[in-house]
């Protein structure tokens, strides 16, 4: 049996004769940059979410750099995030000029520690903002960032870029704080056909000069106030996504009914007790769709050798991370060393992604389940 990490043909196949459509409408209109569809995800993002504004733009990554733009974060100014994420959370800081601080993160969640945070924003001087992620499709504890946040008077940037969907006691990831951003890549619970990304804000001053650096800064036409960017979000792919972003919720759904019929099967087989499965830090708090599994990822002894058992066996999986920012070489300049941030590392060592996406069949759960059981002799 083959069993991908994820299929993103059989999440196409329904829906492609009313996405083909849709991109046949922009095709006819020549309307290819921003327009009608860009402006009808917004709204629709903002409905959904919750989030005052929502800008669209050219992927995740520029999200977050253009936010950090709007804000003014440059040279001479420090940003505290995790070591443990997707390295454009790091690289848009450090692109501006400005110095990324760590702090380590929470070994069972994965996301940003409390405490680590605290001690870093003590330490560090002229912090400009936080970064916590959404690492997963689960959020962090908004509830303790924020209160922290307040008390030092800075501002929180949610990059919640796996998280569309997913919910907190205080609201939808990346509306809950100042500003967030989400990422529609492929890939993602809401995926385009290419690269796409969106900002939420609950400032209107903010949202309009976002608006405005995502066209170079230009308004009114050839007239610039800032220096800006190409950040514009593609018609296209606000078509496909105004297509998907209805169905995204039963999706969410889909993929949390298969987290527990894997929980419900690595209990059964005895496997919990080799694996580390993962945490939901908001169930029983009145929030149903919590979390929304962008990943299932498990903590895995031998790691390694099961992910090569796995492929052996035609199952896919994924290491999402397999080292730590404060290790990545481009890094190395801001000084931290191998121990610094001990949970973030052991996670490195030791998490492991399986398949999970709604279309995967109770059979293909199984047989990943039976693999896995084989290796650790269970």
């Amino acid at each position: 049996m083959q069993v991908p990490l994820l299929d993103l043909k059989l999440q196409y196949g329904p829906l492609k004769a009313q996405i083909l459509k849709e991109i046949e409408a922009v095709a006819d209109s020549q309307h290819l940059v921003l327009g009608p569809q860009v402006e009808q995800l917004e709204r629709s993002i903002e409905a959904y979410t919750g989030a005052p504004h929502a800008i669209g733009v050219s992927s995740g990554t520029d999200a977050q750099l253009v936010l950090l733009m709007a804000l003014g974060i440059g040279p001479g100014d420090a940003v505290i995030t995790t070591p443990y994420t997707f390295f454009a959370t790091a690289g848009c800081v450090a692109r501006l000029g400005a110095r990324v601080v760590f702090a380590d993160i929470d070994p069972a969640t994965y996301n940003i520690s409390v405490e680590s945070l605290e001690a870093a924003l003590a330490r560090t001087a002229n912090v400009k903002a936080i970064i916590p992620v959404h690492l997963y499709g689960c959020c962090a504890d908004m509830e303790a960032i924020q209160k922290l946040a307040a008390h030092y008077g800075v501002p929180v940037l949610e990059d919640a870029a796996q998280a569309l969907g997913a919910r907190h006691p205080l609201g939808a990831a990346g509306a809950i704080a100042d500003a967030g951003w989400y990422s529609f890549y492929p890939t993602k619970n809401l995926g385009a056909f290419g690269d796409a990304g969106m900002v939420t804000c609950k400032d209107a001053a903010l949202a309009a000069k976002i608006r405005s650096l995502r066209n170079h800064g230009m308004e009114p036409k050839y007239f610039h106030h800032s220096v800006g960017g190409n950040f514009r979000l593609d018609a296209i792919q606000a078509a496909v996504l105004n297509v998907k972003l209805p169905h995204l919720d039963s999706w969410g759904a889909g993929r949390r009914a298969r987290a527990a019929f894997y929980r419900s099967e690595f209990q059964k087989r005895g496997l919990n007790a080799a694996l580390t499965l993962p945490v939901e830090p908001w169930a029983g708090c009145g929030v149903n769709d919590h979390h929304i599994y962008n990943q299932f990822v498990v903590r895995a002894p031998k790691r390694d050798a099961l992910r090569n058992a796995l492929q052996n066996a035609g199952v896919g999986s994924e290491i999402y991370y397999p080292l730590p920012l404060h290790e990545q070489k481009c890094f190395r300049s801001l000084g931290y060393s191998t121990g610094d941030f001990p949970e973030a590392e052991r996670a490195a060592r030791e998490s492991l992604a399986l398949p999970i996406f709604p279309e995967l069949t109770e059979a293909q759960q199984l047989y990943v389940t039976d693999q896995i059981a084989r290796f650790y002799g269970m």
